[in-house]
């Protein structure tokens, strides 16, 4: 018996020894990769007004060191000016926001409803409500083309891409992607608008004059294909699958995918920071991640956990800040800036 309890003894200090190793390694890969602290340093949390749910999509003008967000559970739309660092204001009464979109040379600011299937024409002067224009069902993402003059609508669940005339705030036409469509983009080097279809998984190009599909693109291993952005400096699309946390890199001259691998569970919004070359991958899980983006050469440079649904992101191309709205911190709305390294 003696033998046997001894015996006992030891393998129960073995696995007691091999679970605490364990828990000591999986500890020491769980900090290794969690290395968001080298790339982003903490600035300040300021106070958003509205309620503590949902935030969207951000979008900036620089010039006017304007930062609108979407605060898609509070039916509102808040401006922060980045160089006070102060709220503006709280433009009310636009249901559910989601994508948003300022175009200076217009003084508009596009914001798609999802509550009412419209986006809504702001004037960036008065930050007013100034239209409404029909835009399918479940209008998303938003991008303009300066040469048409045209808004392009991500009309998601109607599996289409609305098109409005920005002139006069008219529609001027739908267009059939067959299949949900994710966020869109304008090209500055082709000169084209390019959208991705999250039910086949394809980027899709779109001629911005006639308003007809150029070309299709397949996207394997993208699942959910939805968030992107365009380095137009190295002609790259950078697209996230919201099903399974991947991204592939496109080549949008070449016509061909140059990297692909992981990124967060739930990967949503997008920022490029063009005189740094740095992209940002906000998700649903509250991890970001980081990439240094080069002709050629595309680099994970920093990963990790950031807050509770950080889905959103955007990059000020001036201060190079990075802008976090967050939903419920201690309770209420706030935005996170961070400043890179």
């Amino acid at each position: 018996m003696k033998k046997y309890r001894t015996i006992r003894i030891s393998v129960l200090l073995l696995v007691f020894i091999l679970l605490a190793t364990g828990y000591e390694v999986s500890q020491n890969r769980k900090s290794e990769s969690n290395n968001l602290g080298k790339c982003l340093t903490f600035v300040k949390d300021y106070p958003l007004p509205g309620s503590s749910n949902r935030l969207d999509y951000q979008s900036i003008d620089e010039g006017r060191s304007l930062l609108f967000i979407a605060h898609l559970g509070d039916n509102s739309v808040t401006v922060f000016n980045m160089k006070k660092s102060v709220v503006m204001k709280s433009i009310k009464n636009i249901s559910r926001p989601h994508g948003i979109l300022v175009v200076p040379e217009l003084n508009r600011v596009y914001v798609s409803a999802t509550g009412v299937n419209k986006v809504y024409v702001l004037d960036e002067k008065s930050l007013t409500i100034i239209d409404k224009v029909p835009a399918g069902d479940y209008p998303d993402g938003l991008a303009y083309d300066p040469n048409t003059k045209r808004i392009f609508v991500s009309d998601e669940h109607g599996e289409t891409v609305t098109v409005i005339n920005a002139v006069n705030n008219s529609l001027l036409s739908t267009i059939e992607l067959g299949g949900e469509v994710g966020n869109t983009h304008y090209d500055p080097v082709s000169k084209v608008i390019y959208s991705v279809n999250q039910t086949t998984d394809e980027l899709i190009e779109i001629d911005p004059s006639s308003m007809q599909i150029a070309s299709r693109y397949k996207l394997p291993n993208c699942r959910g294909a939805h968030g992107f952005s365009i380095d137009s400096a190295a002609h790259y699309a950078f697209i996230t699958g919201e099903e399974n946390g991947r991204y592939v890199v496109f080549d949008l001259t070449a016509k061909k995918i140059v990297d692909t691998g992981k990124v967060g569970s739930g990967p949503d919004v997008l920022a490029f920071d063009k005189a740094y070359h740095l992209l940002y991958v906000s998700s649903e899980s509250g991890v970001v991640s980081i990439f240094q983006m080069e002709k050629d050469s595309i680099k994970k440079i920093c990963e990790g956990f950031l807050a509770p649904r950080a889905h959103t992101v955007a990059v000020s191309q001036t201060t190079h800040n990075v802008f976090f709205p967050l939903q419920d911190v201690n309770g209420r709305p706030v935005l996170r800036v961070m400043s890179f390294q």
